[in-house]
C-alpha cells in the first residue's frame, strides 16, 4: 500500500491506489479547506508534488505538473511526497455569543450530601442517577452543545449559580464529506457513511469538552448532563439514526426528539452516568436549533409579528403572530459559508469580512485579524455584491453590466469573461454571483411565503431577529441592498448571535423549558414551500437584484 507523506508536517497516510490526494490528508491526521466543494475551481486544495506521481483524474494525456489538486487527483502505486500550499483553517473565528435572556434558575440536575453514608446524591429530575463518594455538593456542571452544520460551540454551565464556566467552538469536520444538508445525507447513505458521520461529530464534541474542562479545571466526570441542539439531520447523526427520511417525501424525521440517552451509549464522554437531552424539533427541516432559538429570544412572548431567520447553510425561519409560530427552511446551500466561490473560504485570518466603496470610488476592506486578504468569507461575499448591486455593477438579473457601471475599474476581463476585483488574487466572477443569487433567493421567498401565510405585509414585521455565528457579522444595510431582506425591514434588524446554545443553556438551568417547548413543537405549524404552487415563480422573482436607488459615485480613483 503507497504512503503519502505530506510536507511541512511530515504527516503520514498509507492509503490504497486510486485515493484521492484529499482523503489521503484527512488519513493523515491533516485539514484542508474546499470551498468549491471538491469541484477543482477554487485551487485552495493544490499540492505541489515533491517525489512521485499521482494520478490525475481529468486529462492523464498532459504533462506532469508539479502541481496537484487534491480533490482532483489520486494515489496511485508509488509513494509521494507532497507540500500542502494552503493552510488549513486553523484560526477560524467563530462567534458562539448570544443575546443573555434571563430564565428561571430550576435545573433538572441537584445533588445532595448524604452524611450517614458519606455519599453525594445525583438526582435527574428528582430520581437518583449516581452516587458518589464524598460530599461532592461543590461541584455539579452541565454542557449547552450546538452542532450547526458547519460549526460546533459547547458552553460548560454552572448548575449551581447558572454562570458559564467555559466556552469552546470549532469547525465541523463532517464538512470534509460535504457542505450541506442533503450532502451529509447522501453520504449517510454510503456504505459505513453513517457511522463516520457520527464519530465527526462525537469527535468534535468530545475534544471541545475536554477543553471546557480543562479551561475550568474541572473533570468531565463532574459534567452529569448535555443538551444537543442542532438541526433535525444533526440530531440524527449525533444519534446514529438513519436520516434518509428526511430527503425523500414526505420528510418524516425518524428521531424527533425531547428524549433522553444515555452520555455512555452516545458516545459523549461526560460523567459515566450522565445524560444526554435532545430537545424537540419543529419537522424534518426545522430542527432543535430554531426551537431553542425561539426559547432564547423569548419570540412567542412579542407582542407585535417577529421574524426569526438563522442565515446559514439552512436558511431555517419562523414567525411569531399572537402566540402561534409559523415555521419554514429554505436550501439556502455554503454559498453564504465561503464555499463554491472562486475566492471563497471560511471566516478565518485573512478572510476579508467587511467591504465597501467609499464616495470616491476607493475600496475599504476589513480581513480577520487583520491579516493580509486571502480570500472571501461569507459576510465580506454579501458586502462585496451588494456594492455592486449598489453601484450598477451589476444588472438585476445578476449578469455584469456591459460597462461595469460606477466600478468599471474594478472590472476586468480574463480568459474572455468579466470578473470584479476586490484585491490583489481576490475577485469575484459572474458564476460567483449566480451562487449568491441562488442563496439569496431561496431565503428571500422563505420570508415572502412566510409572511403571506400568516396574512403580514413586510411593513407589519416589528422586528426580525437574525440569529447565527454566520449572521452576527451581517450589515442589515448590505442584506436590504442584495434584496435578501425586504427594504421594509430597515432599521427593525437585530442580530442575537448563536441561539441555538443559548437555548441549550435554558433547557440546561429551566427544566419546565424542556416540556414547554416540545408543546411548541406540537402546535407550531411548518410550511413546506416546495409544496406551495407558485414556489418556483416567488423564488424567480427573488433572484432578481434591486435596482440600485441610492447616489453612487463618479470619480475615478487614482491608480
Amino acid at each position: 500500500m503507497p504512503s503519502v507523506r505530506f510536507f511541512p508536517e511530515g504527516a503520514i497516510a498509507a492509503v490504497p491506489p486510486g485515493t484521492s490526494l484529499l482523503e489521503a490528508v484527512y488519513a493523515a491526521g491533516l485539514t484542508m479547506e474546499t470551498p468549491c466543494g471538491g469541484n477543482g475551481i477554487c485551487g485552495k486544495c493544490r499540492v505541489r508534488v515533491l517525489t512521485g506521481l499521482p494520478h490525475g483524474i481529468q486529462d492523464r494525456a498532459k504533462p506532469v505538473s508539479p502541481f496537484a489538486l487534491a480533490c482532483q487527483d489520486l494515489v496511485g502505486e508509488d509513494d509521494l511526497d507532497l507540500e500542502i500550499l494552503e493552510v488549513g483553517e486553523n484560526s477560524l473565528q467563530i462567534h458562539d455569543e448570544s443575546l443573555a435572556l434571563s430564565c428561571a434558575h430550576i435545573p433538572r440536575l441537584t445533588k445532595r450530601f448524604l452524611p450517614d453514608r458519606g455519599r453525594t446524591e445525583v438526582l435527574a429530575g428528582g430520581k437518583t442517577l449516581c452516587l458518589e463518594a464524598g460530599n461532592r455538593t461543590d461541584s455539579l456542571f452541565g454542557l449547552a452543545v450546538d452542532v450547526g452544520t458547519t460549526t460546533l460551540a459547547v458552553a460548560l454551565v454552572d448548575l449551581r449559580n447558572g454562570e458559564e464556566a467555559a466556552s469552546a467552538a470549532t469547525l465541523n469536520r463532517q464538512t470534509r464529506h460535504a457542505h450541506d444538508v442533503l450532502g451529509r445525507i447522501s453520504f449517510a447513505a454510503e456504505p459505513g457513511g453513517l457511522a463516520i458521520l457520527q464519530q465527526d461529530a462525537l469527535t468534535d464534541i468530545n475534544a471541545l469538552i475536554a477543553e471546557v474542562c480543562a479551561q475550568a479545571g474541572i473533570s468531565a466526570a463532574d459534567i452529569y448532563e448535555a443538551v444537543i441542539c442542532g438541526n433535525t439531520c444533526m440530531q440524527h447523526l449525533v444519534t446514529g439514526i438513519d436520516p434518509a427520511n428526511l430527503g425523500r417525501r414526505p420528510y418524516h424525521p425518524a428521531f424527533r426528539g425531547h428524549a433522553y440517552r444515555k452520555a455512555a451509549e452516545v458516545g459523549l464522554r461526560i460523567a459515566s452516568q450522565g445524560e444526554v437531552y435532545f430537545p424537540a424539533v419543529l419537522s424534518g427541516h426545522v430542527g432543535a436549533d430554531i426551537v431553542a432559538g425561539i426559547v432564547a429570544t423569548g419570540l412567542l412572548r412579542r407582542h407585535q409579528p417577529t421574524l426569526f431567520i438563522d442565515i446559514g447553510t439552512n436558511g431555517e425561519m419562523a414567525l411569531a403572530k399572537e402566540g402561534r409560530v409559523i415555521a419554514a427552511s429554505t436550501a439556502a446551500g455554503p454559498a453564504f459559508e465561503g464555499m463554491n466561490i472562486s475566492c471563497g473560504m471560511r471566516a478565518a485570518a485573512g478572510a476579508i469580512e467587511a467591504f465597501c466603496l467609499e464616495g470616491d470610488g476607493r475600496p475599504v476592506l476589513k480581513t480577520i485579524a487583520e491579516a493580509p486578504p486571502r480570500g472571501l468569507c461569507g459576510s465580506g461575499l454579501i458586502d462585496a455584491v451588494a456594492a455592486l448591486v449598489v453601484h450598477n455593477g451589476v444588472a438585476s438579473s445578476g449578469r455584469f453590466t456591459p460597462d461595469g457601471g460606477a466600478i468599471a475599474h474594478f472590472l476586468e476581463r480574463v480568459n474572455g469573461k468579466s470578473r470584479f476585483r476586490l484585491a490583489p488574487h481576490i475577485f469575484l466572477t459572474q458564476k460567483d454571483i449566480r451562487q449568491v443569487q441562488l442563496a439569496k433567493a431561496a431565503i428571500r421567498a422563505g420570508i415572502d411565503l412566510l409572511l403571506r401565510q400568516a396574512r403580514i405585509l413586510p411593513e407589519q414585521v416589528d422586528r426580525v431577529l437574525i440569529a447565527g455565528s454566520f449572521g452576527y457579522h451581517l450589515k442589515e444595510r448590505s442584506l436590504l441592498d442584495l434584496g435578501l431582506l425586504p427594504e421594509a425591514f430597515a432599521g427593525k434588524t437585530e442580530f442575537v448571535g448563536n441561539t441555538s446554545k443559548a437555548g441549550a443553556r435554558i433547557f440546561l438551568l429551566d427544566a419546565a423549558s424542556r416540556d414547554w417547548a416540545a408543546s411548541l413543537a406540537e402546535k407550531a405549524s411548518c410550511l413546506d414551500l416546495a409544496d406551495l404552487p407558485d414556489f418556483q415563480a416567488v423564488f424567480t422573482a427573488s433572484m432578481a437584484f434591486p435596482r440600485a436607488s441610492r447616489p453612487t459615485f463618479t470619480a475615478t480613483p487614482a491608480a
